[in-house]
């Protein structure tokens, strides 16, 4: 291949990726609103700004162009950075966890993504599967590692570090999540993450500390 043929071939890759690009934007807005039933792929190539036709060639029917959509939104949490080093100390590094856990959790425009994922598990279970995979299980085994850690220099008295780290990310959850998810209240301020997640950290702490002999 000549200079020139590489060029025009990095050139129709840019454009192939900024064309997949916009038409996962256009449709992650009709999917948002409208829910996984009551998108079409005509709605979603109108909200694209492409052709049926062009949206086809990227995407062979809604199911593979919403599972796209989900891998790109498990993968993105997936990346959040918690500063889980195991030489940190526990209340510390709980607080900071669960602060920024229930902020990606509850982030404004998040939840609709969440909704659409639970009502559609059950029909495409490949897809729940995994998204749970990427986002809540990937975070449980970090959070459960770092338990593990604080376990063996006598920080923490905990048997089972997997149910306890979920046990504490389900406590951070607690008066924030559920509301925010089923539109019964809008985004939590940071105050109140804070609040909540430090009444979670204490309560995690009173639950396993080691016990003086």
């Amino acid at each position: 291949m000549v200079a020139g043929d590489r060029t025009a071939f990095h050139l129709i890759g840019d454009e192939d990726s900024s064309k997949r690009r916009q038409i996962l934007d256009g449709a992650r807005k009709v999917f948002m609103n409208l829910g996984f039933d009551g998108a079409s792929m005509g709605e979603i190539a109108r909200s694209a700004g492409v052709s049926k036709g062009t949206l086809y060639v990227y995407f062979a029917d809604k199911s593979r162009l919403f599972e796209a959509i989900v891998e790109e939104e498990a993968l993105e949490k997936s990346q959040v950075s918690f500063n889980l080093s195991p030489e940190r100390d526990a209340s510390t590094t709980l607080s900071e966890f669960g602060e920024t856990y229930i902020a990606m959790l509850c982030r404004p425009g998040g939840g609709s993504a969440i909704r659409t994922v639970m009502a559609i598990a059950e029909r495409m279970p490949d897809v729940g599967r995994r998204y749970y995979a990427a986002v809540l299980e990937k975070t449980i085994d970090r959070l459960a590692a770092y338990l593990e850690a604080r376990v063996k220099v006598n920080e923490l008295a905990i048997d089972d570090c997997q149910h306890a780290a979920s046990q504490f990310m389900l406590m951070c959850q607690a008066s924030l999540f559920l509301p925010f998810v089923f539109q019964a209240a809008p985004p939590p301020s940071h105050e109140r993450i804070t609040q909540v997640v430090e009444s979670a950290t204490r309560v995690f702490r009173a639950a396993y500390a080691v016990k003086a002999d």
